[in-house]
């Protein structure tokens, strides 16, 4: 499995037989180099969205339509994404799991919003979701934009996930601080990496404090299109 970050809370995965795009903010992308933009898109299978802000969702329509790509997330922003030009994969909703090949994801809740911009006016855009990915053997907890809630008690219960995605940027999520207590008390973790910060200056900058709170995890900072073998 290789995880592979394209800046901010997007992300390419590389795992079994597929390769999804989470979230692929590209064009705009403060952290995503203009000149690299094909490198996140070769091979891709599958773009899975997990809810409408604008740092989410302003590629999704040009990629879906470049590289014919379908799009998979929660029923109604996949309905927007479709009325924007986007080839509408599986529109699904929280509790239901969908396949790729030999890749299963689980939609799962977050705690933040979710709105884009229709005819120059904020839309409800569904509810904002995080997802639980499984291949190659692995478990994947994919937060999304969130902050502490208390469904991660039985996200972690339940699905056991061994690998962390954790948005932990702070001041539109969770902070590291926060980021650390929720994965010691809600989750078992062998690895963590965190996304949503170094992005704008409001953000974390560092993980050092995520790392100082997780003893004998692996607290993995990204580096853009970097992969990172799991």
């Amino acid at each position: 499995m290789k995880i592979i970050w394209l800046g901010h809370g997007s992300f390419r995965i590389e795992i079994e037989d597929q390769v999804l795009l989470i979230d692929p903010w590209l064009e705009g992308n403060p952290l995503m180099p203009d000149d690299r933009a094909d490198e996140a898109l070769e091979g891709a299978t599958e773009i899975l969205i997990t809810h409408g802000h604008f740092d989410h969702t302003n590629d999704i329509a040009s990629i879906s339509k470049k590289t014919g790509l379908a799009v998979s997330g929660m029923f109604e922003l996949v309905g927007l994404l479709e009325s924007q030009g986007a080839t509408a994969g599986q529109a699904f909703n929280k509790g239901g799991t969908i396949s790729f090949g030999n890749v299963s994801v689980s939609m799962v809740p977050a705690s933040h919003s979710s709105s884009m911009m229709v005819d120059d006016r904020p839309q409800y855009a569904g509810m904002e979701t995080g997802f639980i990915i499984r291949g190659e053997g692995k478990t994947i907890y994919f937060s999304s934009d969130t902050t502490i809630m208390a469904d991660m008690a039985w996200i972690g219960e339940y699905y056991k996930p061994d690998i962390g995605m954790l948005s932990a940027g702070g001041y539109y999520t969770m902070d590291m601080e926060m980021a650390a207590w929720a994965a010691a008390k809600y989750f078992d973790f062998k690895t963590v990496i965190p996304m949503h910060y170094r992005t704008f200056p409001a953000l974390a900058q560092s993980a050092e404090t995520l790392a100082a709170g997780l003893p004998g995890v692996k607290v993995i900072e990204p580096e853009v299109l970097e992969p990172i073998g799991l």
